[in-house]
C-alpha cells in the first residue's frame, strides 16, 4: 500500500489533524516506524495527539482501517476518538472494527476461537454478583466456611492472579495459602474448580476475557501469527494503568514491524489497587529496543505556579522516566496551603471560599473538592447542607446513601423504636442469619394477618414457634440483642451505643473478614458515621439530622460544587480545586504505606500530582491540626507531600494560634518521615510542641514553610481516678464518681450522670 502525497511546500494546505499541534504532538502524530512511547503529561493534549496519529495513518494509507489495532480504557474514551477521527476524515475513518477497550476487543477475539478453550462462540460473560454465587459453590463444595473464608476473599485473590495472566497451575504456593489456610488445595484448587465450573455453564469473567486469549496465543501459535499479520499498527492509550495480562496481550500482538505507539504518564499511575503496574510504562524501552521517547510538556490547562508545584512533588518519586510540565500562560495564584483546627473547621473554610468565588463570578459547576478517602465526604455533605450550597457526589454514593452506612443506621433506628418495620426488615438477616425467603414470607404474613409492625410479628412468630427450629434461635436471638441494645441505651452515650451495637451485631466483623479494599473503605466510612454521632447530644437528634439531610439530596439541576475521590477525579479538570486532609496517615493513607511500602507511597505522592493538576486557576491544599476519632481528639501531622511543594510557588497561612515558633518547635527532634510505613514516626520535637500548644483559633496571617506542621491537640487522658474532673467532647466538664476498668460514671452537671469509657475523655485543666 502506497501512502497518499502530503502536502510539503511551503504554501501547501497543513492536514487538519495537523494544523495546531506543537513541535512534540507533530512529531508523536507523524512518527508511523518502530515502537514509540508517548510521554504525555497531564493536560498536554494526548487524546488530540492520539487521535491525529490514527488519522495520519489512515489518510496517508499506511494502513486500512481493519489493519489499526487501538485500545482504550473505556467505551467513552473509544467512542471518543472514532468520532474526531471521523470529523477529522469523514468515510476514510468508517469502519475501525479494532478500537475499543481492552475486554471489547478480546471478546470479540474469544467469540471466532471459543472452541479452542472449550467454550463455544455464544459463551455467557458473567457479572459480579453471578460470580460470587458461583465461588460460593465452589467454596461450599470444598466443605470451607465461607462465612470464616469469605467468597468476596477468593474472588478479589482470583482477580488480581487473572491480572497478572497466572492459571490455577501456576499461582505461587504461598498465594494459594493464604485462603483458607490451605485447606483443600487452598485457593489456586478452588480457582481451578471455578474455572471449570465455568466450562461446564459455557461462561466466563472478564479476566477470562484476556486469560483465554493468552492461552491461545500460546497453544495456537497459527491464531496468533493471523491476528500479528492483520495488526499494521497498535495504539494503546493510557498505557500506565495496563496489568500484566494486558501488557502480555498486547506484547503478543506486535508484529516483526514493531509499530507500537503507547500514550501514557507514569506519573499518573494510580491505580495499582486494581492491578496497575507502573513497570510497564517505565520499561518500555526495554520491551522494544530502539524505541522513540516522545515527551508532550506542554500543558494547556493550569498555571506556572499550578505546574511548578505539581513538578516539584513529583519529582521525590525515584520510579519515574522523568518531564517538567511548562505552560506558555502567565500569571495566576500560587497554589494555597492553609492549616486549620480541625475537620469541621476545614469543611467550614472551603464552603467560605466556594461562597465567595461564587460571588466573584465563578460557577459552582467549575469547582471540586478532591478527597483521598470517601469518608471525607461527610463533614462537606453536612456542612453544604447547613449553608444551602448545592453540591453532587461523583463515583460513589452521598455519605449517608452508602449501603454499610444506611445498615447502620437500621441498627440504631430499630434500638430507637422497637416498631421501625423498614430498618427491621433492612438488618434482619445482615449479617447473615440463616433466614430465607419462606422465613420472610412467614413474618410478613404474620404481620398482615394481626395488622402487626414486622418486629412485633417476629416476636409472635418465636412465641408460636411459627418459624423452623434454626430460623427461631436466630430471630429470638436478634431480638434478644436489640431488647439488650435498648437497654444499653440509658446508661451509655450514644457514641458508645453505636460502636458496641456495630460490634456485637456482628457488622464490622462481617466487612473485616471480606478482606478486600472496598472492605476497608466502608470500615472507615462506619467510623465516620461514629465520629459524626459526636456532633449532636443524642440519638435522636443525629437520626433527625440525617433525615433532613436525605430530604435535602433532592436538588434541582442547577450548578454545584462537585466532591469526589481524586482516583475518581483523574482526566478531569476544574477551574478551582480544594485538596483537603492532607495529613499524614490520611494522605498519604496509612492503610497504604502500611501494606507497600516505598511503592505505595510513590504512588500516593502520584495521587497529590494528579489532585493538583486538575486546577485550570486556583489549587487550595489544607490540613487540619486535629481529627476526631471515637469522640476524642488526636493531632495530625502535615502530609509530607506539603514540605515538598516549592516556597516560590506556594501561598501558606493558618488559622492556628501559638504562631511560627510553635511549628518550628513542632520540627525539631527526629525526622517524621524517617521511617515510611511506620505509623507518623513523630519525633520529640513534636511531642513537645502538641503537649505545650495552647487552644482557640489565632487570626489568618501568612506563615513560612516549617510553619506547614501544625500540632495542636488534647492529650489523652492518663489513668482517671475516682474525683478526678474530666472533659467529654459532647457532654462538657463533668466529674468521676466511679471507675469500672476503663468505664467511668460521671456527673456531667446540666447533662447528667453518664457511663462512658475512658477513651472518650479528657483530663480537665
Amino acid at each position: 500500500m502506497e501512502p497518499a502525497a502530503l502536502p510539503d511546500s511551503p504554501n501547501a494546505a497543513v492536514p487538519p489533524w495537523l494544523a495546531g499541534l506543537n513541535a512534540p504532538q507533530r512529531e508523536a502524530v507523524t512518527t508511523t516506524d518502530g515502537p514509540v512511547l508517548i510521554l504525555a503529561g497531564a493536560g498536554t493534549g494526548k487524546t488530540r495527539a492520539l487521535t491525529a496519529r490514527l488519522a495520519h495513518i489512515l489518510f496517508s494509507r499506511l494502513a486500512f482501517p481493519s489493519q489499526v489495532l487501538a485500545v482504550t480504557f473505556t467505551n467513552k474514551a473509544a467512542r471518543e476518538m472514532k468520532e474526531r477521527t471521523t470529523a477529522l476524515l469523514g468515510p476514510m475513518s468508517e469502519g475501525l472494527p479494532w478500537l475499543g477497550t481492552f475486554h471489547a476487543l478480546s471478546a470479540k477475539m474469544l467469540r471466532r476461537h471459543a472452541g479452542l478453550v472449550g467454550l463455544t462462540g455464544d459463551f455467557t460473560i458473567l457479572d459480579t454478583d453471578d460470580q460470587l454465587r458461583l465461588l460460593k459453590q465452589v467454596i461450599a463444595e470444598a466443605g470451607i466456611d465461607e462465612k470464616r473464608w469469605p467468597a468476596k476473599q477468593l474472588m478479589s485473590l482470583i482477580d488480581r492472579w487473572k491480572n497478572r495472566g497466572l492459571l490455577p497451575s501456576a499461582v505461587p504456593p504461598g498465594e494459594s495459602h493464604a485462603y483458607a489456610d490451605g485447606m483443600n488445595g487452598g485457593g489456586a484448587a478452588l480457582y481451578a474448580r471455578y474455572q471449570e465450573r465455568l466450562a461446564t455453564l459455557n461462561a466466563c469473567d472478564f479476566g477470562d476475557l484476556l486469560l483465554h486469549m493468552l492461552a491461545i496465543f500460546r497453544a495456537h501459535p497459527d491464531v496468533l501469527a493471523e491476528y500479528r499479520s492483520r495488526f499494521r499498527y497498535v495504539m494503546v492509550d493510557e498505557y500506565q494503568d495496563t496489568n500484566s495480562a494486558q501488557h502480555q496481550w498486547l506484547k503478543s500482538l506486535v508484529n516483526e514491524a514493531r509499530n507500537i505507539a503507547c500514550v501514557g504518564d507514569d506519573d499518573q499511575s494510580i491505580y495499582s489497587w486494581r492491578g496497575a503496574e507502573v513497570a510497564n510504562i517505565l520499561a518500555f524501552e526495554r520491551d522494544f529496543p530502539g524505541a522513540k521517547l516522545i515527551r508532550l510538556e506542554q500543558n494547556y490547562r493550569s498555571t506556572p505556579h499550578i505546574l511548578a508545584a505539581a513538578n516539584a512533588l513529583i519529582a521525590h518519586n525515584r520510579g519515574r522516566l522523568g518531564k517538567a510540565l511548562f505552560t506558555t500562560h502567565a500569571g495566576g495564584e500560587k497554589v494555597a496551603v492553609t492549616a486549620v483546627w480541625d475537620g469541621p473547621e476545614e469543611a467550614r473554610l472551603v464552603g467560605d471560599e466556594a461562597e465567595r468565588l461564587a460571588r466573584e463570578g465563578a460557577s459552582l459547576n467549575d469547582m471540586a473538592i478532591l478527597v483521598r478517602a470517601q469518608f471525607q465526604t461527610r463533614l462537606f455533605e453536612d456542612r453544604f447542607i447547613a449553608i444551602g450550597l448545592p453540591y453532587r457526589i461523583v463515583g460513589g454514593f452521598r455519605f449517608y446513601e452508602r449501603a454499610e452506612v444506611r445498615d447502620a443506621l437500621a441498627y440504631l433506628r430499630l434500638v430507637q423504636s422497637q416498631d421501625d418495620a423498614l430498618a427491621f426488615e433492612r438488618i434482619i438477616n445482615v449479617p447473615k442469619r440463616g433466614l430465607g425467603d419462606k422465613a420472610m414470607a412467614t413474618l410478613h404474613g404474620l404481620a398482615r394477618a394481626g395488622n402487626l409492625p414486622l418486629p412485633r410479628a417476629a416476636q409472635l412468630a418465636v412465641e408460636r414457634g411459627e418459624l423452623t427450629p434454626a430460623a427461631r434461635r436466630s430471630v429470638q436471638a436478634f431480638l434478644a440483642d436489640v431488647a439488650r441494645w435498648r437497654e444499653m441505651a440509658a446508661s451509655l452515650s450514644h457514641v458508645e451505643l453505636a460502636e458496641v451495637v456495630l460490634e456485637e451485631s456482628g457488622y464490622v466483623a462481617m466487612w473485616q473478614a471480606e478482606k478486600s479494599t472496598e472492605a476497608d473503605g466502608r470500615i472507615e466510612n462506619l467510623k465516620e458515621l461514629v465520629r459524626a454521632m459526636g456532633d449532636y447530644p443524642s440519638l435522636t437528634a443525629f437520626l433527625e439530622h440525617v433525615a433532613l439531610v436525605m430530604d435535602n439530596d433532592a436538588q434541582g439541576d442547577g450548578e454545584k460544587i462537585t466532591i469526589m475521590t481524586l482516583h475518581a477525579a483523574k482526566g478531569l479538570e476544574f477551574d478551582h480545586v480544594f485538596l483537603p486532609g492532607w495529613e499524614e496517615g490520611v494522605f498519604p493513607s496509612q492503610r497504604a504505606l502500611d501494606e507497600g511500602g516505598t511503592a505505595a507511597l510513590e504512588e500516593e505522592r502520584r495521587l497529590a500530582y494528579v489532585g493538583i493538576t486538575r486546577a485550570r486557576r486556583t489549587a487550595h491544599i489544607i490540613n487540619a491540626a486535629n481529627r476526631q476519632v471515637y469522640g476524642q481528639w488526636t493531632a495530625a501531622l502535615p502530609s509530607r507531600f506539603i514540605a515538598e511543594l516549592p516556597d516560590a510557588h506556594v501561598s501558606t497561612r493558618s488559622t492556628l494560634s501559638g504562631g511560627p515558633s510553635l511549628w518550628r518547635a513542632a520540627l525539631a527532634g527526629d525526622d517524621p518521615f524517617a521511617d515510611v510505613g511506620r505509623g507518623t514516626g513523630r519525633g520529640p520535637g513534636w511531642n513537645r510542641a502538641a503537649q505545650n500548644a495552647g487552644g482557640g483559633f489565632g487570626p489568618r496571617a501568612a506563615v513560612p514553610k516549617e510553619a506547614r506542621v501544625s500540632a495542636v491537640s488534647l492529650a489523652p487522658a492518663p489513668a482517671v481516678r475516682r474525683g478526678a474532673r474530666v472533659f467529654h467532647a459532647r457532654f462538657g466538664e463533668g466529674v468521676v464518681v466511679h471507675v469500672d476498668g476503663n468505664k467511668l460514671e460521671i456527673d456531667f452537671g446540666a447533662a447528667g450522670r453518664k457511663r462512658v469509657l475512658d477513651s472518650f475523655v479528657t483530663l480537665a485543666e
